[in-house]
């Protein structure tokens, strides 16, 4: 892996390596993007480039230092992110926590991490700090971290990947050289789909469609899922505000657990966008084109301000949820929001 093998996203690799010729490498970048579309993997790529011996500046990916930044073992290449994170990669158990591993980035990480860049580079004439998930410090960790910003160590490059911008301080942005990832074309996506997860064709194309440009969604995209989303949808649009029995159903079904109730909400912003674009004619965009009869059914009886309203109430229950909030009653709270006022 280098910043040349990364995909699909020639002006953020573009603007990187010309800073790296130019030898004009920001002391703070922010890698900002959708989740799954390269932004980790330019991050890797640059810390490559900035530490490698054989190829300084460009990174050769093959030798011991390069190996070593993409394991995530190089000494000079710290890795930040949350503890839920490093759960999820099996970089930790647990039972390494004595609670709930947290989902946001504390101060005490943003500490350690300044002390660490603190000491002389062990290996190389750079030191580079990831900060995977960025958007997720804290107010605390955020105000800490201003200060390694304003007075950044000599000789370091810090990297915040962040896939919404919106939740960092504008101090923060301000201070960061901002590097934007796009989504990752349908067919890109699509193609490696099809070649990693030995999908059909119609398959891996609507797993691509459905991520909206993300390979690491298209990835991890639950097949069987995808066909159970039309009965999904079917349901929701079902749902009436007179029917509250209909209701708690439909909350108990999808909010066993956090990751079943962000699921459903995920799929229900993508539907909305759907009948968005049914209602402005632009079908042809849909993400649920097999579903395109219901999307124009549903847009020909639901206003331009219901749907404004039900994206915020959608985003609203997804950012409660976030926060730790109990799914099955963020699913409750939503459902009534949007079908009891729909039915007065």
């Amino acid at each position: 892996m280098t910043l040349a093998s990364v995909l699909g996203q020639p002006r953020a690799i573009d603007a990187l390596q010309a800073a790296l010729r130019g030898g004009a490498v920001h002391h703070a970048y922010l890698f900002a993007g959708p989740e799954g579309v390269g932004k980790e993997l330019a991050a890797v790529g640059l810390a490559q480039a900035l530490t490698c011996p054989e190829q300084p500046d460009v990174g050769c990916g093959t030798c011991a230092s390069c190996l070593r930044v993409a394991r995530g073992l190089h000494p000079d290449v710290t890795w930040v992110m949350p503890d839920e994170e490093r759960v999820s990669r099996g970089l930790a158990g647990r039972s390494d926590f004595t609670g709930t591993p947290s989902r946001e980035l504390r101060v005490e990480q943003i500490r350690d991490l300044q002390e660490r860049l603190a000491l002389r580079a062990l290996e190389s004439r750079r030191k580079v700090a990831i900060i995977v998930s960025a958007q997720t410090m804290n107010v605390q960790a955020q105000n800490a971290f201003l200060k390694t910003l304003e007075e950044p160590p000599s000789g370091t490059t810090i990297i915040l990947v962040a896939s919404a911008v919106d939740k960092l301080l504008p101090t923060i942005r301000s201070r960061c050289g901002k590097v934007h990832f796009g989504p990752l074309p349908v067919e890109l996506v699509a193609q490696r789909v099809r070649e990693e997860r030995k999908l059909d064709p119609a398959t891996a194309e609507l797993a691509a469609v459905m991520a909206g440009g993300s390979l690491g969604r298209a990835m991890a995209l639950d097949v069987d899922a995808l066909a159970q989303r039309k009965d999904v949808l079917n349901a929701f649009e079902s749902l009436r505000g007179e029917d509250a029995v209909g209701l708690l159903r439909f909350a108990e079904a999808h909010g066993g657990s956090r990751e079943d109730a962000e699921g459903v909400l995920d799929l229900l912003v993508l539907w909305t966008r759907d009948v968005a674009l049914a209602r402005a004619g632009m079908e042809g965009g849909l993400a649920n084109r097999d579903m395109k009869d219901l999307a124009l059914e549903v847009a020909s009886r639901t206003s331009d301000a219901t749907l404004h309203r039900r994206h915020a109430l959608l985003e609203g229950a997804r950012a409660a949820i976030a926060r730790n909030g109990a799914p099955r009653l963020q699913l409750e709270r939503l459902l009534i929001d949007l079908f009891t006022e729909a039915a007065r």
